[in-house]
Parts: C-alpha cells; sequence; structure tokens
C-alpha cells in the first residue's frame, strides 16, 4: 500500500515552523510524526504539502493510495485501522478526518460519498504550535514505549547517579560523565552518539536524539526533546528544539519550540509567565492578530534559521518568524517577522544574500551543504512573508 501524509488545515496554525517544512516533518517526542507513522507502518510515506516545497518533500501516487492528516500521531490501534481501510473508507476523529483510502483518479474529495469510521480512542494531535510542547510529555513515553520494546539499553556509567533506571535508555555510543538522571517522573532517552558532560541534572521526561549535547552543570526539567545535533546549556524546561540548534550557554528557555538551524547567544532568557498570571496571546499569522492559547505558561516560537544575540530578553508568548536575527538591549516585540535584522530599538529587512551566506557557513559545520533546493525554499518564504515586514 501506498501511503501519504497531507498537510491539512493545521498547516496555518502552525505557522512559522511550516514554512520549511511539512507538518509530518515537525517534531514532537523523540521521533518526527513522519519517523513515527512510517515506524508503525513498516512502510516509506511521501507528503502533500505546499508547491514550494515539493521539491524537497515530494509526492509519489500510485493507482491506490491511504492518505493520512499528518497532524495526527500514530497508536497502534490507529494504525490497525488505517492498513485495514478499503476503498472509499475513511477514518475521522469528529470533524477530522484521519485517514481515507483513494485512487488517483479522484480529483476532489467528497466524504459524504465515503463510508466514515469513528475513531474514539484518545490520540495526540498537534493543531497548534504550543502543542508541540504542552503534549511533549505524552508524545515522549509512546515514542520512547516503542523504540525500546525489546531492546536492552546500554549500561548506565560508573560515576552516574541516577533513579527509576528502568524508565532510562541509552543507545550505542552515548557518554554520560558524572550525571544526574532522575526518571521518576518520565522516562529519559539518550540517542547514539549523544554526550551529557559533567555536572548536568536532568529529570524526565527528556529525548535527546542522535549526537546531541548537554553542556556542563546543565539543568534540565521534563519534558523536553534535543533532536539530532542540539547543543544545550544553563536551564531548560518543557522545550522543544528540532534538530541543529544550539542554546549552549547559561540562561532559561521554558515552554518554547525552537526550529532547525537557531542559535541563543550566551545568557539569553525568555519568559513564559506573564507578571500578572494571565493568559498568553500567541501571534495568528492567518487572522494577523494576537490570539488566546488558553495557557498560562508558553515562551518562545522560534522559525528555522533564526538567532540571537548575548544577553537577549524574549517577553512572554514572543513569534519569531524564519531567518530573522535578533540583537542589543531591551525587549524585543512579542512578533518577529521573517527576515527581520534588528531588536527593541528597530527592524530592518535582513536581505536574503546575507542569509545565504550565513545559513551556508551554519550548515556546512554540521558537513550538510546549503543547496539551491533549501535556498529556493527560503526564497519563497522572504516572499510570502514580505506582507508582515511593516516595521
Amino acid at each position: 500500500m501506498n501511503y501519504i501524509l497531507f498537510d491539512g488545515d493545521v498547516r496555518k496554525s502552525l505557522l512559522p515552523f511550516t514554512y520549511t517544512k511539512p507538518v509530518a516533518d515537525l517534531r514532537v517526542g523523540i521521533l518526527t510524526i513522519r519517523e513515527k507513522w512510517e515506524k508503525y507502518l513498516g512502510a516509506t510515506t511521501t507528503t502533500v504539502t505546499e508547491e514550494y516545497l515539493e521539491e524537497k518533500y515530494p509526492m509519489v501516487e500510485l493507482e491506490e493510495n491511504i492518505l493520512i492528516n499528518a497532524s495526527f500521531c500514530p497508536t497502534n490501534s490507529l494504525v490497525e485501522k488505517v492498513k485495514n481501510l478499503s476503498k472509499n473508507e475513511a477514518i475521522f476523529k469528529g470533524e477530522d478526518v484521519i485517514a481515507f483510502f483513494t485512487s488517483d483518479t479522484q480529483e476532489e474529495i467528497n466524504f459524504d460519498e465515503y463510508t466514515q469510521i469513528e475513531f474514539d480512542e484518545d490520540i495526540l494531535q498537534i493543531k497548534n504550535t504550543w502543542d508541540i510542547f504542552s503534549l511533549n510529555d505524552k508524545a515522549i513515553q509512546q515514542d520512547f514505549d516503542l523504540i525500546t520494546e525489546g531492546r536492552t539499553s546500554q549500561p548506565i556509567p560508573e560515576g552516574t547517579r541516577f533513579l527509576n533506571k528502568e524508565n532510562i535508555f541509552i543507545e550505542q555510543g552515548a557518554e554520560i560523565t558524572f550525571a544526574t538522571l532522575n526518571a521518576t517522573d518520565g522516562p529519559i532517552y539518550i540517542g547514539k552518539d549523544a554526550v551529557i558532560m559533567e555536572g548536568c541534572v536532568v529529570r524526565g521526561a527528556l529525548a535527546m536524539c542522535e549526537h546531541s549535547v548537554l553542556k556542563m552543570g546543565a539543568k534540565i526539567y521534563g519534558a523536553t526533546t534535543l533532536g539530532p545535533y542540539c547543543k544545550v546549556g544553563g536551564e531548560v524546561s518543557n522545550s522543544v528544539l528540532f534538530g541543529y540548534s544550539s542554546k549552549g550557554h547559561e540562561g532559561y528557555l521554558g515552554n518554547s519550540v525552537l526550529g532547525e538551524w537557531c542559535n541563543l547567544g550566551a545568557d539569553t532568557n525568555n519568559s513564559n509567565l506573564k507578571n500578572n498570571y494571565a493568559e498568553v496571546k500567541l501571534w495568528d499569522y492567518e487572522t494577523r492578530r494576537f490570539a488566546k492559547t488558553g495557557l498560562q505558561f508558553c515562551g518562545l516560537m522560534m522559525g528555522d534559521h533564526s538567532k540571537c544575540g548575548i544577553n537577549t530578553m524574549f517577553n512572554t508568548g514572543t513569534v519569531i518568524g524564519v531567518s530573522a536575527n535578533i540583537f542589543g538591549t531591551g525587549f524585543p516585540r512579542n512578533f518577529i517577522p521573517s527576515f527581520s535584522w534588528g531588536g527593541a530599538s528597530g527592524f530592518t529587512e535582513y536581505k536574503t544574500d546575507k542569509v545565504f551566506e550565513v545559513a551556508t557557513i551554519v550548515m556546512k559545520r554540521k558537513n550538510i551543504v546549503f543547496d539551491e533546493v533549501e535556498q529556493r525554499i527560503l526564497e519563497n518564504v522572504f516572499e510570502e512573508t514580505k506582507q508582515y515586514r511593516n516595521y
């Protein structure tokens, strides 16, 4: 069977992260949503996404296809229903379609003509940017169970203090030196070739993906995810770093999400709670205004390739687009459009030639080429986000 993951309407609610990647490639828990589905299905997937992303994330369509709403995270019972779908059958969760069986001859889908199957079990759905961190605790546990089932962890190194050993899993090549691991409140997963340096204090749930690093003396509170090749120091609570991003020094990051290729300068701090304890609002790209989140704790949402200088202070509920560069004293505004250059004293447009120059250098450090495909994606994002750069 051919499986295709599609973005759906939630893409707009997941900006700025979905400017540069499909919904399926967002990371929540240990794995990306695509990795979860492929592991459960035992099959590769392709993607229905924005036209300018198709070159990097192509779709393969066959005579018979099952399309899956990428905002939903799989479970054993859901995957069983998906695999058992027949032609013109669809699985729904309330008003939302989860998956449906179709053929390449159907250009438009009329679900009134489908047999609709209701899925009434609890399931994780990533509908808003803040769901990525607020559901991360449950997502880490689900991925931990999936990845570690029937496997044996590498031994916990001598000199490591730990609680709840059975809730700690260490992959081949990981290094841990004189650290404290408390897995009482959630699992701790330490990926292949990940490094935990001396003096780190970790409280689960924590997911460290391959080659991620906790620097000396880091303090980590659950539920936190460090994607591949992330480097983290200081204090971090309930945050998700997608991959290849760094918060390498002292400072606080809480209830936040960082995209790929981001960097927070030394002693950068974010607020995750308003002084009056009021509900946090976040910028909504669709309505072009700030919208309620229903959360009391909500920090920083930073899109791919964005960076900030040392001692940067981010206010509660700050949204930063793609390829922004923030620096200077004072609190920057709560919404910083993509390709912005500046800080509290004001912004100018960050030109693409300079963005490409930096991206080439940064990605080369991880032995990844910033190629023409990546360049064309950022050029499209630059054009799409011009409307917000009204400084």
